[in-house]
């Protein structure tokens, strides 16, 4: 419509619609990391649409002209029996809500509701869709949990002058280490002026920025960033302890206070075996020859103070390797004060990296099995609400004080059927490795089990019905002595007890299967 006082009416009720939903999903319990998340990416849009529609209705407001001409035009007084101005605006309305209907029947509240999942057609969709959120992180970052700095370590071990290599753990605790001083102080300044730390502090600077503003929407990170650039510029004004000694090196570098100077080179040299095995290079006698045909020689740095002009030129490259080496200082105080926010989740990386440590491959292997099967967290609730989730939660909860075992219904056993079967009762195998098993027919079925054979067959015996009841290797041992001298040397064939079948279906001894095997008859 061309009213503007129509368009500023709707835009303050739109606002007012998006901020009672505000309100709403911020509202809702936030019962699990993934739930919280989603509801603070919701908010952050719903923050986003409430600024675009403020920036426009201050537009309307400050179009003063317009505004006050459309006011003056309804205000007007017009005569009784003139009422043409009043049909022209009723056939403009008309004309405006046929050709967009759905402004009729609140086309703004059918959108925000979609947005807000509430809508009945998007609760009847049959295809699930995939979750926006998780597809923002990395499997390593575990939906915004855990930080995936493993770029960022590779590139932190391949640094020119980094000296002693460090493991991933290793490289978490110098990163938590910035609580209490700046990060990578433990660096030789050689490595930190060099072109790949800026490289390296670039990257790690950008990686933590992006994971805040996706782990932590509704931070306001740039008046953070903001805040901490004023406090560097402070710092670097009066002068950083890290970076001064490092920009006086780099300044006073060609003053040679110490070593060897030579003027046809225009180059020190710090020993004397160097300086005296250069003097026969091609370099150098051209450069000498060049000098003597010169009117004035270069001056030594270890004599007299220079010129006013080479004070000039070294005043311009102090300035300029202060410029040089300003962009990495800025980088790590911005590095730090980020890594200072994210403590909690770096913390939470280092406990999961060194639980994933600890597990097997096979264990690993079932962890991201189970994660793929596990359905993605949404933000919808039951129509019972907390009750339903409380409930649910009840039922997990298990009273067990007296830890019995379990039943086929997944709830503890009856007292009395578990002093009827004796499971309070331990017995121990020390063939088993000292396994202890609880209850009397636990204890019988094991000896027909793969732990006690493996156990015997370990012993060099056949587990045979000779051996049962028969747990110490010592007892056992001593069986085996007492059959063999009563002249049963039957149970100690094992070969001629075992028998196999072949493909057909015939069963042979095992003597008698390998026999034929090796005939080729089988």
């Amino acid at each position: 419509m061309d009213s503007v006082v129509e368009l500023q009416r709707q835009t303050h009720e739109e606002i007012e619609h998006l901020e009672r939903a505000l309100y709403t999903t911020l509202s809702k319990p936030q019962l699990t990391h993934q739930v919280r998340l989603q509801n603070e990416h919701k908010a952050i849009q719903l923050l986003d649409r409430i600024h675009s529609r403020v920036v426009t209705l201050n537009n309307h407001y400050e179009d003063e002209g317009t505004r006050k001409s459309e006011i003056e035009s309804l205000s007007a007084p017009v005569r009784q029996d003139d009422l043409s101005a009043f049909y022209a605006r009723l056939a403009k309305i008309q004309e405006h809500h046929a050709k967009y209907p759905d402004t009729t029947v609140g086309g703004f509240e059918m959108e925000l509701a979609v947005f807000l999942d509430e809508a009945e057609e998007v609760e009847d969709e049959e295809f699930e869709q995939d979750d926006p959120i998780a597809l923002l992180f990395s499997g390593e970052e575990g939906y915004g949990k855990y930080l995936d700095l493993y770029t960022n370590h590779t590139t932190y071990n391949n640094l020119k002058h980094i000296g002693k290599r460090l493991a991933y753990l290793q490289y978490l605790d110098i990163l938590l280490a910035a609580q209490s001083e700046p990060v990578h102080a433990e660096l030789l300044k050689e490595c930190r002026l060099h072109r790949d730390y800026e490289l390296y502090i670039r990257a790690l600077h950008t990686y933590l920025i992006s994971f805040m503003k996706r782990s932590q929407p509704l931070v306001d990170v740039d008046s953070q960033e903001r805040e901490a650039e004023s406090q560097f510029e402070k710092v670097w004004e009066n002068g950083m302890e890290d970076w001064q000694d490092s920009r006086q090196a780099a300044a006073t570098h060609g003053n040679g206070e110490a070593g060897i100077w030579c003027a046809a080179c225009q180059k020190m040299y710090s020993k004397q075996t160097v300086y005296d095995a250069h003097l026969g290079s091609k370099k150098h006698v051209k450069a000498a020859q060049k000098q003597a045909t010169s009117d004035a020689p270069p001056a030594n740095p270890n004599g007299p103070a220079p010129a006013n002009g080479a004070t000039i030129s070294a005043n311009g490259e102090s300035s300029k390797a202060s410029d040089k080496h300003r962009t990495a200082a800025l980088l790590t105080h911005l590095c730090t004060q980020m890594l200072r926010a994210l403590a909690p989740a770096l913390s939470e990386t280092k406990s999961n990296v060194e639980r994933r440590f600890s597990l097997t491959a096979r264990e690993r292997e079932q962890e991201l099995l189970e994660q793929a099967k596990k359905p993605a967290p949404t933000t919808k609730t039951p129509a019972n609400g907390e009750n339903g989730e409380e409930e649910e939660e009840e039922e997990e909860r298990i009273y067990n004080p007296l830890k019995l075992p379990l039943g086929w219904d997944g709830k503890p056993i009856p007292y009395w059927l578990y002093k009827l079967h004796g499971l309070g009762v331990e017995y121990r195998c020390e063939i088993c490795s000292d396994h202890v098993y609880m209850g009397r027919k636990n204890f019988d079925r094991h000896f027909q089990e793969s732990r006690h054979a493996f156990g015997m067959r370990a012993l060099g015996l056949p587990n045979t019905k000779h051996f049962h009841e028969i747990t110490r290797i010592e007892d056992a041992l001593a069986l085996a002595e007492k059959l063999k001298r009563e002249g049963r040397h039957e149970i100690f064939e094992q070969e001629t007890m075992e028998e196999l079948e072949d493909e057909e279906g015939n069963v042979y001894n095992r003597k008698t299967y390998e026999d034929l095997k090796k005939q080729g008859l089988i």
